[in-house]
């Protein structure tokens, strides 16, 4: 019977520490959960290790039992030591795990905010989660007993043979940081990129930014292209856009009654053709003027986006054309000279 009694106390120890752990969890998640914003950090650091603190309270009470066990002795010291590190390595590996899907969430809630996107790069959180990893590593290197200062010195080395024979992919790494802390273009703008591509930005990466054309097709421009590149960015400041028409008539037309019809048509198809915006309001000037054969009129409007353009010149284009038949504007075609 004696024998059983350090079995009990360990067993007891185990049990005790276990349900003491779990009801102080249960306490502080509670507690901290009235304080915390329903969608601050806070919260979602509470999200984070609501399941992971369970085995945190499991290891715990493993821990105490084995520190009760070596009051005892049942086993050899060496045994015990042994445990210890285990346990200590579980709890830092899982403490790295968690923090790193952490970092990854509040990364994208931090690109959520500076608005880079709706669907956040994968980009910025690898690089919060690769960074976390490997500082979880190195502690549980040195916990176990790993020197890392070899472990430093023989990544200096390889680190320097890798950057020069990577030394492209690396370029694309480095100016896809750059495009996401200088933040030139957002997830969802549409861009145009020098002669390179045209589209909507759909993904910033750690090699390529991937654009999809009105095509419908994806161009993966590399990153260093697009940090080095002119980009003309049509959602900044905001997704307005103005635009001007070019509308020609003949010399014997009154320049006065043009400029009116051309603002009552454009005013009147602001409230109709979709993505042409009544405020600002549209204007009519004799600009450029003067043509070779012809008085040229511009008509200046504004659309919601960039891509609306097409949709309203084609509308615009239509309505000016029939109130011109409708007056009996005549518009100057192209004469052909004829040699004698």
């Amino acid at each position: 019977m004696n024998a059983l009694w350090p079995l009990v106390w360990v067993g007891s120890a185990l049990v005790g520490a276990l349900v003491a752990a779990l009801a102080l969890r249960r306490i502080a998640l509670a507690g901290l959960g009235r304080w915390a914003p329903p969608r601050g950090p806070l919260s979602a650091g509470l999200d984070a290790i609501r399941v992971p603190s369970l085995w945190w309270c499991v290891v715990l009470s493993f821990y105490v039992a084995n520190e009760v066990a070596v009051e005892f002795s049942p086993l050899p010291a060496r045994w015990h030591g042994t445990l210890t590190r285990l346990l200590e390595t579980a709890v830092i590996l899982s403490i790295t795990i968690t923090l790193a899907g952490f970092a990854g969430h509040l990364t994208r809630r931090a690109a959520d905010a500076r608005a880079l996107g709706g669907a956040v790069t994968g980009l910025a959180q690898t690089t919060a989660r690769v960074t976390v990893l490997i500082v979880g590593l190195l502690v549980l290197l040195s916990t176990i007993g790993i020197q890392i200062t070899p472990i430093f010195t023989a990544l200096g080395v390889g680190g320097l043979a890798m950057a020069l024979a990577l030394q492209d992919s690396l370029a694309n790494l480095f100016a896809g940081i750059h495009l996401l802390a200088d933040r030139p273009i957002r997830i969802g703008d549409y861009v145009k990129v020098a002669d390179a591509a045209e589209g909507f930005v759909i993904d910033v990466g750690w090699r390529s930014t991937r654009i999809r054309s009105l095509g419908n097709n994806v161009i993966v421009v590399p990153n260093q292209a697009m940090a080095k590149a002119t980009i003309t960015n049509y959602s900044e400041p905001d997704a307005r856009t103005t635009l001007s028409l070019t509308v020609s008539v003949d010399y014997s037309a009154d320049p006065d009654h043009i400029e009116a019809m051309l603002l009552e048509e454009v005013t009147r198809a602001a409230g109709q053709v979709p993505g042409l915006l009544a405020d600002p309001a549209p204007s009519a000037s004799l600009v450029p003027g003067f043509g070779e054969h012809s008085l040229d009129f511009s008509v200046g409007y504004h659309v919601a986006t960039f891509v609306d353009q097409y949709s309203v010149q084609h509308e615009l284009r239509k309505r000016i054309l029939r109130r011109f038949h409708k007056e009996g504007v005549t518009i100057p075609a192209p004469v052909a000279v004829r040699a004698s």
